[in-house]
């Protein structure tokens, strides 16, 4: 199963870090706005972006300026 295959194979997944990440890096293609808003809010509350290149904490840092995202 090819990774662009995760969203089509069961679409009623659970949230988890690997495919967060893939939607916010683009590897793997959100089925909606609020999926993709779903992701970075998911990568934010589980603390996950501390982990993570500097460019995560950042985009979360303009995604709650800009309303998208609960801090």
């Amino acid at each position: 199963m090819k990774t662009t295959d995760l969203c089509s194979f069961n679409d009623n997944y659970e949230m988890t870090p690997s495919i967060a990440v893939m939607i916010a890096e683009g590897i793997e293609s959100p089925r909606s706005e609020d999926e993709f808003i779903q992701a970075w809010q998911y990568i934010y509350d589980s603390n996950l972006y501390l982990q993570l290149q500097g460019w995560y904490g950042r985009r979360i840092q303009d995604m709650i300026r800009e309303g998208i995202l609960d801090a």
